[in-house]
């Protein structure tokens, strides 16, 4: 896998924390807004080291995103963050009109994304925040594919966007393996891996997965797969997707999220207009999340490599 090492596991709300942190020595006019989690979402280094400039509201999110709105107006950048199930979901009507109709520079972090939450179970597991917030006109959605790209995440939703931005990102530990020289650009897909056979098209944890798999499809069954890493959902890279759709001619999508609405139908949408291939979606098919251990709900819900293997296989059959 040449340079994509694993470097040990790191949870991305750490590298969330890191990032803010670090992006706030840089820039004074960033702010943190809380909703009374500080810790749990990663944003206990920035209130450490500037507590002049972090605010902890309280279980009031809709109410954070409007004070959040109108800093933004006054010239500051805040970043809200708050569990992706009440980020992307509870506050739904305030992030489309006061964020996204008046196109503010306000950076909304939805935390505990994913199957990969474990304990806490459904009601904590966001599973359809791609889908909600990919559809709001203005809004950028980034989903970094690990800690060190979480950080990288962090100061392109600052340096890169002057509008909304909605950055997810996760619980548990899981493989660090992003090169830090690799840079993050803004609607740029990064091509992890090059082959010829089959697409593999990923975000977050997948990512990682999805190298794994290529390993073991190129060493066990001599398929050439390419990896694609989508760490920015919107604006998507179609550019690159239908360039390797037209050299693969097959295309497998990843992601810790609901099939419907999400990367897997991003990317559908793109290569039913532009060049339609043979292709599968792997994700969340239609069901809520559950309590267990986060590797144990990885697998249950085939979000693993080997099940990536599985429908590569299947799909060039």
């Amino acid at each position: 896998m040449t340079m994509y090492k694993l470097k040990g596991y790191k949870p991305t709300r750490i590298g969330f924390a890191e990032g803010l942190a670090a992006l706030g020595s840089s820039y004074d006019n960033v702010l943190a807004l809380g909703a009374d989690i500080t810790a749990s979402v990663g944003m206990n280094l920035f209130a450490e080291k500037y507590p002049d400039r972090f605010f902890s509201f309280g279980i009031a999110e809709q109410n954070i995103v409007g004070v959040a709105a109108g800093l933004a107006k006054e010239g500051f950048v805040p970043f809200f963050s708050t569990y992706g199930v009440f980020a992307a979901h509870r506050d739904y009507d305030q992030i489309r009109i006061s964020l996204c109709y008046n196109d503010l520079h306000v950076v909304v972090g939805g935390a505990h994304a994913g199957i990969s939450v474990g304990p806490d179970g459904a009601t904590h597991q966001a599973l359809e925040d791609i889908a909600a917030m990919r559809v709001l006109p203005n809004i950028t959605v980034l989903s970094p594919a690990d800690a060190t790209q979480t950080a990288q995440a962090v100061f392109a939703a600052y340096e890169q966007i002057k509008g909304p931005v909605y950055l997810r990102y996760a619980r548990a530990s899981m493989p660090d393996f992003m090169p830090e020289i690799l840079p993050f650009e803004v609607g740029k897909a990064q091509i992890l891996h090059e082959g010829s056979d089959i697409t593999i098209i990923a975000t977050g944890h997948l990512v990682w997965e999805g190298l794994k798999a290529a390993e073991k499809l190129q060493t066990d069954y001599g398929i050439s797969a390419e990896v694609i890493n989508i760490h920015t959902i919107k604006p998507i890279d179609a550019e690159a997707i239908v360039k390797s759709a037209r050299k693969t001619g097959a295309v497998v999508t990843a992601e810790e999220h609901q099939v419907a609405g999400g990367l897997g139908s991003a990317v559908a949408e793109i290569l039913s207009v532009s060049y339609p291939v043979k292709m599968r979606m792997i994700g969340v098919k239609d069901r809520f999340g559950e309590s267990g251990q986060p590797d144990e709900l990885m697998r249950k819900y085939g979000l693993t490599a080997a099940h990536i293997v599985e429908q590569v296989k299947a799909l060039l059959k």
